[in-house]
């Protein structure tokens, strides 16, 4: 399939150089500053390679003139592999952990052995990065594994110091999408070398030409350098453990990734002599080792037992001692006695260690610039429990409780803030997204904690005196006979199409709209039921825009309880006619509970706890009640539910609705 390129990128385009028809490295000697740069796989032009390869050695940068002391590690790479979600990220590290023999061969492992996390397997995601590494022809590969959600982005932006290059993984059909573009301009500020690793190459339907064109067109756009342009390209399956130079020619395993690696991702440039810096870019914790500090050491030589220094950019310095010392070893923890500048390690000893710190020599170590992170766009309301049915489920209650909670999260996710609220048992937290929120509720329930969310709010600013909103880029692929659907649903929440072309030979159609952050809270949802499941949506935070307008996201109204009781068929049978209800007979509710999804505009408060009337009249037969099945919400339709003067009732056995008296009592 051909792409239909804007005549701004094909001038840019021209500008470039043109990829080799071949797959192959340059040749650099190893004291340059780029060693390893990769070219790419397939020619985009009509160029011959002669001429090609001449503009490439005319183009070649100098030796650089480092510091007498700075050096580079021949044993060591260290990758991160970023993607866009279920592009096969932490299915294709499975295998490179297979074939570096880091199990046994009678080990039973189970699959995304990196996805630990229990909300991670369930959720098929990866939430957390995650360090491992494995040994190839004698060189160390310290690998990074990191979330393709752009909600959690912030766990790439964090990481991506510690490593001198990049897998990109990239899917054979679907192509670049949102969070590729996110994670590749990251990858390409910090300078980068990437490796691009065009996965699921054996799906029937996969166009590696198309996908190679759209990945070098995206270096373009993000501005490039020449260098970076020339990335190598490998084709891969990584469920069946192969690769190749040609998605024709696949190996027998991943050997020709892992040759690449070696090949494409320079070498870490250290100063051995110099004064020792660690920038910490995690944090873990232990309950017998107490809080452990990640990140490489960029310069000097660390030892178990040493006295150092921990300092920021603009913070007074503090002493402490290094108890511990660990570097990453196939997939465990191994305990060391020294660890020398380049690799990854993991220290003990310093409890109040926080993730952009920086561990320094005691005498003459200067901190390291801190982590920057994008702001959050998206802000919710948490406050302690007031529902009649308080401490039946949880066993932490109290604003005290939740007040810890919510501040010790900010120890090691960076891309979360919280405030205090208006009263002293509210409090106000910001994230990337409304999953990225959800993930801490989910987390925090499960650990037994009682408390109430309110709706999530964009995070406005104003400029020049008028307000600005976030806006982000929504990518949707639906099939052609849904597109009529989706299309309207999306102009009626102020999106603005930005492209439309055909998303592969299943008749498909690729959807990309730019629409305010407000418009997409309940999205998700609506373009399933209206695409009957078949639509794919994916967002990535754009930019911050002028204030688009009032819009409506929900035109039903709830259905509340009336009254404190216990639910029963007899009075289900009459209030399923009023809309769908969340309950089913059995249940105990309490007034001001959101029993069901009221059919018309408006709120409508029912009695679901009515009974019978009992008379000693008797009846030759009882009537059968009929009752629709309830409606299942989960936490994360709970969230996009509800509307401004409701209320998510969170606790570890139940996710109810309900009203906010606080707003209700003003309305009244």
């Amino acid at each position: 399939m051909q792409m239909q390129a804007a005549t701004t990128t094909t001038a840019a385009a021209a500008r470039r150089l043109a990829p080799p028809q071949a797959s192959r490295c340059r040749a650099v000697p190893s004291t340059l500053s780029v060693a390893g740069r990769c070219r790419r796989g397939r020619a985009r032009s009509v160029r011959a390679s002669a001429s090609i390869d001449q503009e490439v050695k005319e183009r070649a940068p100098s030796p650089a003139a480092g510091k007498s002391t700075q050096t580079t590690r021949r044993d060591v790479r260290n990758i991160a592999i970023v993607a866009h979600v279920d592009h096969g990220k932490t299915t294709l590290v499975d295998s490179m952990l297979r074939q570096a023999k880091v199990f046994r061969d009678n080990q039973v492992v189970q699959e995304r052995i990196m996805d630990s996390n229990d909300l991670e397997r369930e959720r098929g995601i990866t939430i957390l990065s995650k360090n491992t590494s494995i040994t190839y022809k004698g060189t160390k590969i310290n690998i990074i594994d990191t979330p393709g959600h752009s909600d959690f982005g912030g766990e790439v932006e964090r990481v991506l110091n510690m490593v001198e290059g990049v897998l990109l993984v990239v899917d054979s059909v679907e192509g670049p999408m949102p969070q590729t573009r996110f994670v590749l301009k990251k990858a390409l500020e910090f300078g980068h070398a990437v490796v691009v690793v065009v996965n699921k190459i054996d799906r029937p339907t996969a166009r590696p030409e198309f996908v190679v064109n759209s990945t070098f067109e995206l270096f373009i756009e993000l501005n490039a350098t020449d260098e970076q342009c020339d990335f190598q390209t490998v084709y891969a399956s990584g469920i069946k453990g192969k690769a190749g130079l040609s998605p024709e020619n696949l190996g027998d395993d991943l050997g020709p990734l892992f040759e690449a690696i070696l090949r494409c991702i320079p070498e870490p440039r250290i100063q051995k002599d110099g004064a020792m810096q660690l920038l910490v870019s995690n944090t873990e914790y232990d309950e017998h080792k107490g809080r452990i500090a990640i990140g490489r050491l960029h310069a000097g030589e660390l030892q178990r037992g040493m006295e150092v220094k921990v300092c920021t950019p603009d913070d007074a310095c503090r002493m402490c001692k290094i108890s511990e010392l660990f570097v990453y070893q196939n997939f465990s923890r191994v305990p060391v006695e020294t660890v020398s500048a380049g690799d990854i390690c993991a220290v003990c000893g310093i409890n109040d260690i926080m993730i952009g710190e920086t561990i320094a020599d005691k005498v003459s170590g200067t901190p390291l610039p801190t982590i920057k992170i994008e702001e959050p766009t998206v802000r919710m309301s948490f406050s302690i429990n007031t529902s009649p049915f308080v401490g039946k489920e949880g066993k932490y209650v109290t604003s005290r409780n939740l007040r810890d909670r919510l501040y010790r999260e900010l120890e090691r996710n960076l891309a979360m803030k919280v405030e205090d609220g208006e009263t002293a048992d509210t409090f106000l937290v910001s994230g990337r997204g409304t999953l990225h929120l959800t993930i801490l509720i989910e987390n925090m329930r499960r650990e037994g904690f009682e408390f109430m969310i309110g709706p999530p709010k964009v995070i406005n600013k104003t400029v020049d005196g008028k307000l600005q909103e976030p806006y982000e880029i929504a990518a949707v692929e639906v099939p052609e006979e849904y597109m009529g659907s989706v299309v309207e649903l999306l102009g009626k929440r102020r999106g603005q199409m930005v492209d439309m072309q055909p998303s592969g030979p299943e008749g498909t159609t690729l959807l990309k709209y730019k629409i305010p952050t407000r418009g997409l809270i309940g999205l998700r949802n609506a373009v399933l039921t209206a695409s009957r499941g078949t639509a794919i949506l994916n967002t990535i935070f754009d930019s911050y825009g002028p204030w688009a307008g009032d819009l409506s996201s929900r035109d039903q109204g709830s259905l509340v309880a009336y009254e404190d009781g216990s639910t029963t068929s007899y009075a289900l049978l009459n209030a399923q006619e009023r809309g769908i209800l969340f309950v089913s007979p059995g249940q105990d509710v309490y007034k001001g509970q959101i029993v069901g999804i009221h059919q018309r505009p408006g709120d409508l408060a029912i009695n679901v706890c009515k009974k019978k009337a009992a008379t000693n009249v008797r009846s030759n037969k009882e009537t059968t009640v009929v009752l629709d099945e309830a409606l299942s919400y989960s936490l994360d339709d709970c969230i996009e539910f509800i509307q401004e003067d409701e209320l998510v009732e969170v606790t570890p056995a139940s996710i109810r609705m309900c009203k906010n008296p606080k707003i209700s009592k003003k309305n009244r």
